[in-house]
């Protein structure tokens, strides 16, 4: 059976975007532009994820969201131009798993769309693999040492790949650089060392990181490095 989808947005041209996006890619998308239509529909029919936008008139997403919650365990995925860490912070309690600010690209929305599913489908298996870490559109597998972002392979070296393994497992807390080091070259991390700094700088540009702004992980000065969660 396909995958079932709904995507709420009053924004006819986004929620068209998002609706065509996904639909290349196989899943059953019932696109709404009214808070009590999409309601109705989730009353009388199976979904196996949603898409809300935060600021609809009469009803808004996070009071949608809330309702879900009431009877369902599908993934929720809020869509919202608000960019203020209260909202992001209200939406997550209320049960959302995934936030996305606009304007945002498509293609990392399906991803992170695909990465909700497939954690929605491994949860319900009980089939939970600890050596696969799936965030944020990133996937990366330590028993083959492969990587993807975005659906896209990346190309690692053994030691970008442990650094990457290492904050991702830590991922919430800031990696002081000597744990960085110790735990991934199993040698004495000395101050003067700028070995960490010089392998983040080469793993970024293999993420195609924006320097001034990384999405993935962050540099806490004076520190180590952090992903958040």
């Amino acid at each position: 059976m396909q995958t079932k989808i709904l995507v709420l947005d009053d924004e006819k041209e986004i929620a068209d975007l998002v609706t065509l996006y996904l639909r290349n890619e196989g899943y059953s998308v019932h696109e709404f532009y009214d808070s009590e239509d999409a309601l109705h529909f989730l009353r009388h029919n199976e979904v196996d994820l949603a898409l809300l936008d935060v600021m609809m008139p009469k009803i808004d997403g996070f009071e949608i969201c809330r309702q879900i919650r009431e009877n369902y365990t599908f993934p929720v995925i809020m869509l919202t131009a608000k960019v203020e860490d209260v909202d992001k912070i209200q939406g997550l309690s209320l049960g959302a798993d995934d936030y996305i600010t606009k304007p945002f690209n498509p293609l990392e929305l399906v991803a992170r769309v695909k990465a909700q599913l497939r954690r929605y489908k491994k949860y319900n298996q009980t089939n939970d693999n600890v050596n696969v870490i799936d965030f944020k559109g990133l996937i990366i597998d330590n028993d083959s040492h492969s990587c993807t972002l975005y659906d896209k392979q990346l190309n690692l070296t053994p030691i970008e790949f442990s650094i990457l393994w290492y904050l991702c497992k830590n991922r919430g807390r800031v990696v002081p650089s000597e744990e960085l080091f110790e735990a991934v070259w199993k040698e004495k991390y000395f101050d003067s060392n700028n070995t960490v700094m010089v392998h983040i700088r080469r793993l970024r540009e293999k993420m195609m990181e924006p320097p001034k702004n990384p999405r993935f992980i962050k540099t806490v000065w004076g520190v180590g490095y952090k992903i958040e969660e």
